[in-house]
């Protein structure tokens, strides 16, 4: 029966993460490049310094109200549910299996999903609802409700990303931690459990604003000591940095065959593989971290979607590209991915193979904790919300499903759940499907929402 059902699964998940799917994602993102004028290159200097140029001002947009995020903790929590394991294991796969020209079509993914996601968190700040307490919520949900009109489409968004939340964004991070922890420390899996369920709780049953709080001290952490520990690798393996990048744009073109196949299945490869890992590093188009932003105390939806646009160069041009470069530095391209025992191994072989002793490994096991941990916290909040939307924010419910999300984490502490984390992922490729009709029927919203912001900017 459990075959059969990963069988089932199995064959869903290769339809909706196939071609038509990314074809939609990454089109999506060309879209809303083309009607916006580029935005996201034309006006990079401005993104910069209203968002991350505002953390070293005495800025208003840095202050929130008593139940809402400032802007930096918005989107630390939607980058502390986006950047995880697939930012190093993810991309580690994709170049084993589509060369390195898929680094290549994974920046082309980045460049476009900067405008998805753009879209989405403009809209969540348009259509978001307030409270009595003035607590600020939204996401896909509400804006294809309140936009289109089309509530049996957001019920569909809310349900798809209240199940996965258990899967994607609580088993398998637990698994992961767990195994960290113990390759660390050797501590025992179920002790690791329930420190973790503990730490859970401390966090989520203390709301929207502790997650922020949280993430906005973890997520920059977590950052810096991964993009420090890939730069060094990169400044101690700098004579091959230019080979790196020639390989990269040379892959990427590449129309030779490979193994005898068809003429050109190299490009077609590196492509796909690109594309998906772009779209599973950064979420654009999944309609995850809007649910996150939407939390902001910013009145201006377009600002507020600037912070979308810097979320996806920090986690997929910047994060994932150390990453890359890491494995094409590193020679461990010369073996098979299936001479280590996962695609994380593979990775930590690479900064093992460049940083000196063991502290390349040791720093990887790290990185995987932490992003795995920011991973839970992030979309802890995305299910409540879910939730929240489906039973009109049932006081009873919402705490029935925090109880439930740190009781999971003892699954995925205890080796369980391969089955859920396949299913999560299916779901969570589904979850998009209802979030890119919205986004597309809304595209007027987005579009003049933008000329009006930038007309008086």
């Amino acid at each position: 029966m459990l075959e059969q059902v990963m069988s089932i699964n199995s064959f869903l998940n290769g339809i909706i993460w196939g071609p038509l799917m990314l074809v939609l994602l990454v089109g999506t993102g060309i879209y809303f490049s083309v009607r916006c004028g580029f935005l996201q290159a034309r006006r990079f200097g401005f993104i910069l310094r209203n968002t991350l140029g505002t953390l070293f001002t005495k800025s208003k947009k840095q202050t929130s109200s008593e139940h809402n995020l400032t802007p930096f903790q918005a989107v630390s929590t939607a980058l502390a549910g986006t950047v995880g394991t697939g930012n190093i294991a993810g991309v580690t796969g994709a170049i084993f299996t589509g060369g390195p020209g898929a680094v290549f079509w994974m920046w082309v993914s980045a460049f476009f999903g900067m405008m998805t996601k753009y879209a989405e968190i403009v809209l969540a700040v348009q259509y978001r609802q307030v409270d009595e307490k003035g607590a600020h919520f939204g996401g896909p949900m509400y804006y294809i409700e309140k936009g289109t009109g089309q509530k049996w489409l957001a019920c569909l968004f809310a349900l798809l990303g209240g199940i996965a939340c258990f899967g994607i964004g609580n088993i398998a991070q637990s698994t992961e931690i767990v195994g960290s922890v113990q390759s660390l420390t050797g501590l025992d899996p179920l002790i690791s459990g329930i420190v973790l369920s503990v730490l859970t709780a401390i966090v989520l049953l203390g709301g929207v604003k502790r997650i922020g709080q949280v993430a906005s001290y973890l997520v920059p952490f977590m950052a810096l000591f991964y993009i420090l520990a890939g730069i060094t690798a990169i400044v101690l393996r700098a004579e091959q940095v230019p080979a790196a990048f020639a390989s990269i744009f040379r892959e990427a073109f590449s129309l030779k065959a490979a193994g005898g196949g068809i003429f050109g299945y190299t490009i077609m490869l590196a492509m796909q593989q690109g594309f998906a890992r772009g779209v599973f590093s950064n979420e654009a188009g999944l309609g995850s971290a809007p649910i996150a932003h939407a939390a902001s105390d910013t009145k201006e939806p377009v600002e507020q979607g600037m912070w979308g646009i810097f979320e996806v160069f920090i986690d997929t041009i910047v994060i994932c590209t150390l990453t890359a470069m890491a494995i094409l530095l590193s020679g461990v391209l010369e073996y098979d991915l299936s001479d280590f025992a996962s695609n994380g191994a593979a990775a930590a072989a690479a900064f093992n193979a460049i940083l000196p002793g063991f502290l390349g490994g040791t720093i990887l096991q790290i990185s995987l904790l932490f992003f795995a941990l920011s991973t839970i916290l992030g979309w802890s909040y995305y299910g409540e919300r879910c939730w929240g939307y489906l039973t009109n924010n049932n006081t009873f419910v919402l705490y029935l499903f925090k109880l439930l999300f740190i009781l999971v984490c003892m699954v995925g502490a205890l080796g369980s759940g391969s089955l859920m984390w396949s299913i999560s992922d299916t779901l969570n490729g589904m979850m998009a499907i209802p979030n890119l009709v919205g986004l597309l029927l809304l595209s007027g919203t987005v579009i003049r929402l933008t000329k009006e912001y930038f007309s008086k900017h």
